[in-house]
């Protein structure tokens, strides 16, 4: 398995602008809220009335799905062998981030390049898409989210993806309080993702602050990192949160790792235009040998 396996994607940015994207996943077109689109204008005005639902926010974490007679209540995309179950949520998400994509071919391919099966940790991890393209370059993975709701969905991505087998532990919990559980314990990774959200609950009801939390958890990374690390990626959406940002708490949270080999950037989608929206950001490391 290589990274050209993830070529095919069905999933398009056919247009953006005014704070929204149109995108279509598989046959599915939607009119979607999205604050870094604020700034451009859309190029392809005749196009949004492909739309079958427009999503519309109400507040930071809430919004409606409009003229959503059509929309389905699931439907599957696949990107390459991965596959994944998506559905509407309230938040406007729909249980995959397109702008991970690039990353999921940097997992594969450096999890593959490593000349024994790599052993990686991934906290915030969604519905599945790092976990499953680690396993696929052939790492042992321990996925970890708060939600278990989530951690089924993920699973079942696993399942469409034909990798129940894969050596994936799926784990419902708390991110800091399973890191620090691992530590006690005295296990260790060679490789750490995390795409921390700006604001959250745990399953038990813990608060999750970006400003706050993210550097006391990537502090105690550090401690659950072997020796010799191979891989390292962090990708944040929030605001003031960008590529040298990053980068700086990398190199602070991981003395074992020198500046001049984390990478970092911007996150981006591009359209059909060629034009990108922004995305987030990310900073990454990885080490062969």
């Amino acid at each position: 398995m290589t990274a050209a396996d993830l070529a095919s994607f069905q999933y398009n940015l056919l247009d953006f602008g005014s704070g929204r994207k149109l995108e279509q996943f598989g046959s599915v077109v939607l009119d979607r809220y999205s604050p870094s689109a604020e700034g451009f204008k859309a190029t392809k005005p005749k196009l949004w009335s492909q739309a079958i639902a427009k999503y519309v926010r109400r507040n930071e974490t809430q919004g409606d799905w409009i003229d959503a007679d059509q929309l389905p209540t699931a439907w599957q995309v696949a990107a390459g062998p991965l596959k994944f179950r998506l559905k509407t949520t309230k938040f406007g998400h729909l249980g995959l981030f397109p702008e991970q994509f690039a990353n999921w071919n940097w997992l594969i391919q450096t999890c593959r390049d490593s000349p024994r099966p790599l052993k990686v940790l991934n906290l915030f991890a969604y519905t599945g898409g790092s976990s499953l393209a680690c396993a696929l370059g052939g790492a042992e993975v321990t996925h970890v989210d708060a939600a278990a709701n989530v951690v089924k969905w993920a699973r079942s991505n696993a399942e469409l993806s034909d990798m129940t087998e894969a050596p994936i532990r799926w784990i419902a919990e708390d991110a800091r309080k399973f890191v620090k559980r691992e530590i006690k314990r005295g296990n260790t990774y060679d490789g750490v993702i995390l795409d921390p959200p700006s604001y959250g609950h745990g399953s038990k009801g813990e608060v999750w602050r970006i400003d706050k939390h993210l550097p006391l958890l990537m502090g105690s990374l550090n401690k659950l990192l072997s020796e010799n690390p191979k891989l390292l990626l962090l990708t944040c959406h929030s605001p003031g949160y960008e590529d040298d940002t990053l980068r700086h708490m990398m190199g602070e949270a991981f003395p074992s790792v020198s500046s001049r080999q984390i990478k970092a950037g911007a996150l981006t989608i591009q359209d059909r235009s060629g034009r990108h929206l922004p995305s987030g950001y990310y900073a990454s490391f990885a080490r062969v040998n």
